[in-house]
């Protein structure tokens, strides 16, 4: 199940959350290649956060999978949720990270 954890400073009330979400599902989904009914979305609005040194609106994202994160998946998601909160939220895609995670990495197959 990949979840998508957003926090950022922009205060989130009179926002269409029920777009945002529905936009971040989508795209989680098709990029990772996983089932909507899969995705998690986390979204925590006015968080004390600065970036560069200013409040100016930022982003700090995180995701998790099980599997199906490649270097281009990274780039994809970086590049598609950047633009869902630079048009939802008036974020600059400059102001936004996205650390992600795969749960699978690293693992070894028993020895059979």
């Amino acid at each position: 199940m990949p979840c998508l954890d957003i926090s950022t400073n922009v205060n989130l009330d009179g926002v269409d959350t029920d777009s945002l979400f529905s936009d971040l599902t989508k795209a989680v989904s098709q990029i990772v290649g996983k089932p909507e009914n899969f995705v998690m979305i986390l979204m925590k609005g006015s968080v004390a956060l600065t970036f560069g040194g200013n409040k100016e609106p930022a982003a700090l994202g995180e995701i998790v999978a099980m599997g199906g994160i490649t270097t281009e998946v990274k780039r994809k998601l970086i590049a598609t949720i950047g633009s869902i909160l630079e048009d939802k939220l008036r974020i600059p895609r400059t102001r936004f990270v996205l650390k992600v995670f795969d749960t699978t990495m690293g693992r070894r197959s028993p020895k059979l």
